[in-house]
């Protein structure tokens, strides 16, 4: 007889005791339910209502519990983005009014305003061709107007200006079709000026030829944020095989719902495609064999959209006009805030040298704990519109402070330096060099400020650190040069005063 393993008994032998214990809790509670039933049976009839009408209650109640318990929690509900505002033209004729009570320079704003009424006259639809370099909206154009002159040419980059051709749809409606540079050219010099045509448009045909990649999908997102009617057209389809595209369609779909609302259609523009012919004799030959054009997805995309409501078509395209307009007045303010800047710093850095020359001694550091650096940093910020709080001002006065203590020698002797550049000076010591080294420090700090301020919206008291010893690093001998003759003109007027 083979000998049982001490697992095996121990196991053996907990099966054993459990057991024994579920056959003693069978008979107590076989035994409670008994006395149970005997006292129910002697109990008067109200009592017994009492007690199952108990049991009732507590078994609802326990129910609930149980199926409280094992229902899955909802999902948290996401609420969804919210779309980007609408500037009216209400909105932006008031805008306009206030820059030029400011004295902004006004002329973009305006200019793009006219060019809206001249479209609006017009009464024509115009469809922007937009999408990345290479992705074929000049293909697709001549696609769409056979007859038009249209340069395509295999390299990238064909396209370097706007190009307008008036198509008229199967239908009978004139569009005015805007063929477009493509983005991520070298540079990048013209992808400013294409998105902005793209917003003056009613219909935008966002043209790709597979997956949407980073880039495209953040050029999207932001015409879909504007509410910017738009197309996803994608192009090259004869590459495909029928069930490739339509994975790749509803690839897209899948993409483009994230970001907004878009339709998504599959064209081939045509063009030339080399291919392998095999002759009678076996032997093969490369020729090159043209494709027709396929885009009748597309005309009737675009149909639906100009059948769908017209008025809403143009109400969009006017409110990312007036969105473009209200960007134009940003940027005229951003130039005008950055010109006040530039003068305030230099006449608060004018302020610290003449206060160096009258003292010709090295007192109190007027930068650190003197009066004309914080008041320079509250005026920047009130020219920003921009609250700061004093302890913020306080820690970059100290931040700074630390840098100029471990390179005031640095700073001292480029001032002294520039001095040399005029004849008969020499070097001068004392108060005029701590002159030149307030104005370069002035100067920085300042240009950080106003970084910080035009880039954050805040006063970020380490970035304007940070910006101050680039600033200073970089321009301290050029700009040692203009104070020490500053300097010196100081000196001189003083001279004729006494």
């Amino acid at each position: 007889m083979q000998k049982l393993s001490p697992v095996r008994l121990l196991l053996i032998l907990g099966v054993g005791v459990l057991f024994l214990l579920l056959l003693l809790l069978a008979l107590l509670l076989s035994d409670a339910l008994l006395n149970f039933y005997v006292n129910l049976q002697e109990a008067p009839g109200w009592l017994v209502g009492v007690l199952l009408g108990g049991l009732g209650l507590l078994s609802l109640l326990l129910g609930w519990l149980m199926m409280r318990l094992l229902r899955p929690k909802p999902k948290p509900v996401v609420e969804a983005e919210k779309p980007a505002p609408v500037v009216t033209r209400e909105q932006v004729e008031e805008r306009l009014e206030s820059a030029r009570e400011a004295e902004l320079d006004t002329h973009e704003a305006e200019a793009e305003l006219e060019a809206l009424q001249e479209r609006r006259e017009a009464g024509e639809v115009h469809v922007a061709l937009f999408g990345e370099i290479s992705s074929g909206k000049s293909s697709l154009i001549k696609a769409l107007l056979p007859e038009a002159r249209v340069e395509v040419a295999v390299t990238g980059g064909t396209t370097q200006a706007l190009q307008e051709y008036t198509w008229t749809s199967p239908a009978g409606d004139r569009l005015v079709l805007t063929d477009m540079p493509g983005l991520d050219e070298v540079g990048k010099q013209k992808d400013g000026w294409v998105r902005d045509e793209a917003l003056r448009t009613h219909l935008v045909i966002y043209v790709c030829d597979g997956d949407l990649t980073r880039s495209q999908a953040e050029e999207l997102e932001q015409l879909l944020g504007l509410r910017k009617p738009l197309i996803l057209a994608l192009n090259k389809s004869d590459r495909y095989r029928t069930d490739e595209l339509q994975l790749l369609k509803e690839r897209l779909r899948q993409q483009v719902e994230r970001l907004g609302e878009a339709e998504v259609v599959a064209i081939s523009a045509g063009g030339r495609r080399s291919v392998v012919r095999v002759l009678p004799d076996g032997s093969e030959e490369q020729v090159i064999r043209e494709l027709p054009p396929q885009v009748d997805e597309l005309t009737l995309a675009i149909q639906r959209r100009l059948d769908g409501d017209p008025a809403t078509l143009e109400q969009l395209r006017d409110s990312a006009v007036f969105v473009l307009v209200s960007r134009r007045l940003d940027e005229a303010l951003a130039r005008h805030r950055q010109v006040q800047a530039d003068k305030l710093v230099s006449a608060y850095a004018k302020k610290a040298l003449v206060g160096a020359v009258a003292a010709m001694t090295p007192g109190t550091d007027i930068l650190i704990q003197g009066y004309l650096a914080h008041k320079m940093v509250v005026s920047l910020s009130q020219l920003y519109e921009v609250p700061v709080r004093k302890v913020d001002v306080e820690l970059l006065l100290e931040l700074v402070q630390k840098y100029v203590k471990g390179h005031s020698t640095l700073v001292l002797a480029i001032a002294g330096n520039a001095l040399k550049a005029f004849p008969g000076v020499g070097t001068l010591t004392g108060g005029v060099l701590h002159a030149i080294a307030y104005g370069n420090l002035f100067d920085a700090l300042g240009r950080g400020v106003a970084t910080s301020l035009a880039s954050r919206g805040e006063l970020h008291p380490l970035q304007v650190a940070d910006q101050f010893k680039e600033s200073l690093g970089e321009d301290l001998k050029a700009s040692s040069r203009h104070y020490a003759k500053m300097a010196l003109e100081e000196l001189r007027h003083a001279a004729r005063s006494d």
